[in-house]
């Protein structure tokens, strides 16, 4: 890993945990289901602008795994019907430690599905420390005091339909599809459905401002846009594990903005827990 991987790791890192603010405060403005549709559409606008513009052949074959790809967008779907829900709820920081802790379920999962994917005894020691400390970080009294445990709930949900998203693109056929084919068979269909179930949460809008209007654009075009385009080419660069072994970083860095931004409570055992959970995701992502 070379110096500009890792500063664009790093950056993509902030990015995401800036991101988990920024849904916190849009959700002032709008319903959350409605919010997340909405993010959807933006975010499919700009990946067919980049296709058109940049990457033509990108999506041959894209309707060959019609399967796999309508399978990713029910888990997209569902991810952020949990997730935007979670952080209306609860804490960035508590939503945050527990839906960055996605490669803990994934492992699990790789573990008893996929043959070549067996935990080592280093890799069993990290799902075991992020998973203590996830536990640790609910308990904690200051945060808990802050947050809701339906909250958190949602967040565990998310990130285990995280981790399901993941383990579609290695055992379906959407692994034969470009990655910008797979995030638009996320985008596109949670575009739709987000927004035909929206209605079911409640009222669509809790009186928008222009703050609100300008997090839903950041996150439609700077984050599921570009962001994710910065992160597939990082992908194609560098090794997978080079790569996950920075995701330690997101939560670290969600934690740390919503105490500064928002000012949630973060206390000495908070962030301990935190401690634990990054030194468990390092140890996971170890090869």
């Amino acid at each position: 890993m070379d110096m500009a991987g890792a500063s664009g790791l790093v950056m993509f890192s902030a990015l995401l945990a800036f991101n988990q603010v920024v849904i916190k405060i849009t959700n002032a403005g709008f319903s959350p289901v409605f919010a997340a549709g909405l993010r959807s559409v933006l975010g499919a606008v700009v990946l067919l602008a980049w296709v058109a513009l940049r990457k033509r052949g990108a999506l041959r074959g894209m309707w060959q795994s019609i399967g796999g790809g309508l399978l990713l967008g029910l888990l997209f779907s569902a991810e952020f019907v949990m997730l935007f829900q979670a952080l209306d709820l609860t804490t960035v920081s508590r939503a945050s430690i527990v839906f960055y802790s996605m490669p803990v379920w994934l492992a699990l999962a790789a573990h008893l599905l996929l043959p070549g994917e067996r935990l080592s005894a280093v890799r069993l020691a990290g799902l075991l420390l992020a998973m203590a400390g996830v536990a640790w970080a609910l308990w904690d009294p200051r945060s808990r005091s802050a947050g809701d445990w339906h909250g958190d709930l949602m967040a565990l949900a998310a990130a285990i339909l995280w981790a399901g998203i993941a383990l579609t693109v290695r055992v379906t056929r959407a692994s034969e599809m470009s990655a910008e084919a797979q995030l638009l068979w996320q985008q596109l269909p949670s575009a739709v459905l987000l927004l035909l179930i929206a209605p079911l949460f409640g009222p669509l809008l809790r009186a928008p401002g222009a703050l609100h209007i300008a997090g839903l654009g950041f996150q439609g075009v700077i984050v599921v846009g570009f962001g994710f385009l910065a992160w597939l080419s990082l992908m194609k660069r560098y090794r997978a594990s080079d790569v996950a072994a920075f995701s330690f970083l997101s939560p670290v860095l969600a934690v740390g903005l919503g105490w500064l931004l928002l000012d949630e409570p973060v206390g000495p055992q908070f962030l301990g827990a935190l401690v634990l959970v990054a030194l468990g995701i390092v140890l996971i992502n170890r090869r």
